[in-house]
């Protein structure tokens, strides 16, 4: 029995000895595992290797991130640009408790900078005189008479429209940096930038500051009828022109030229493309009373296009307690300037 057994084994030993059949047959299970757990140690290699090349990259990118956020930096510092500080949730609440801010009105806002007429231009909107002995109008001067924000409604209770007058910026107590933010500007639903003879740094942080805030921006530049006299003045005469040819000369050279200027510096501000309206206050007061002056230059399309965005950014039933009453003034506005136009 010994040697049956020990021929047994001797027979077992021989076939599973190396390069037989049932050797081969043995070993393949142990080297595909071998095999398996090569392949799963390269491919933990190869993910720790992608791994830290991402992290290197991201770190790489994080480092020119803050080299070019200290070269921003440096260069604002050198320029003397201020940098931009968003407002909290609680400072906009704010804000708009301060400045009384009523959900289903349109509340427009008159800003730039100081002595550009912004008084004169919220009272002629509402169609009231400078200088009426009437507690609504507000207050005009040479010198910046606004020394803080004035809330007027408009005397006519269909129009659910609000006023602001706006301090100028530039002056002691409102510096140029903090204008925006300072007087809360970010809670209006439209903002007027008010220039004069010039378009400053001054105008180019509030619309930045609009189109940050995505608030709808009108740049407008009052005082036109004097512009174009001023204009007509400097031009040389040209023998029997008729003053009528020579006027119309002016106003087509000063509009060009004040739409050139607002768009190069748009440009220059990394700003989109704007339309400039070229008014007089004075128009506008005829406008606001009902009349149709015979001489005007953007009144008409700048009153329009204001009620229109009014209509398009107000006319909501969650908004406004009485959206069809709002809709139907507005229909009915925008249909009588569309009709002088006409006329």
């Amino acid at each position: 029995m010994e040697e049956l057994l020990s021929e047994d084994e001797r027979r077992r030993a021989r076939a599973a000895a190396p390069g037989t059949h049932e050797g081969l047959r043995q070993r393949r299970p142990r080297a595909e595992q071998e095999r398996d757990e090569a392949q799963e140690e390269t491919r933990q290699a190869r993910a720790g290797q992608q791994q830290a090349e991402a992290a290197r990259a991201a770190a790489e990118r994080a480092a020119a991130n803050v080299r070019a956020a200290a070269r921003e930096a440096e260069r604002a510092h050198r320029q003397g640009i201020r940098p931009v500080i968003m407002p909290t949730r609680a400072e906009y609440e704010a804000a708009k408790r301060r400045l009384e801010y009523r959900e289903g009105y349109f509340h427009f806002a008159v800003a730039g900078v100081a002595g550009s007429g912004k008084s004169s231009l919220v009272n002629a909107f509402r169609g009231l005189h400078n200088g009426a002995d009437d507690p609504h109008v507000a207050r005009t001067g040479v010198t910046e008479t606004t020394e803080r924000i004035t809330r007027y409604l408009d005397p006519n209770e269909a129009n659910p429209f609000v006023w602001y007058d706006i301090p100028g910026a530039g002056t002691l107590s409102v510096p140029d940096w903090q204008y925006f933010n300072d007087q809360g500007l970010y809670i209006f639903d439209a903002i007027v930038v008010l220039t004069d003879s010039r378009f400053t740094a001054t105008d180019i942080a509030i619309l930045q500051n609009c189109e940050r805030f995505q608030i709808p921006s009108y740049i407008v530049r009052s005082k036109s009828l004097q512009h174009i006299q001023n204009v007509l003045n400097d031009m040389p005469r040209v023998r029997y022109e008729e003053f009528e040819t020579r006027w119309e000369r002016a106003r087509s050279k000063y509009m060009a030229e004040t739409q050139k200027n607002v768009s190069a510096n748009l440009l220059q501000a990394g700003l989109p493309p704007q339309a400039v309206y070229m008014v007089d206050k004075e128009v506008l007061l005829e406008i606001a009373e009902g009349n149709n002056p015979e001489e005007t230059i953007d009144e008409f399309r700048l009153v329009e296009d204001m009620l229109l965005e009014a209509r398009n950014r107000r006319v909501d039933a969650s908004m406004i307690p009485d959206a069809l009453a709002v809709t139907t003034y507005l229909n009915s506005a925008a249909s009588n300037i569309a009709g002088a136009f006409t006329t």
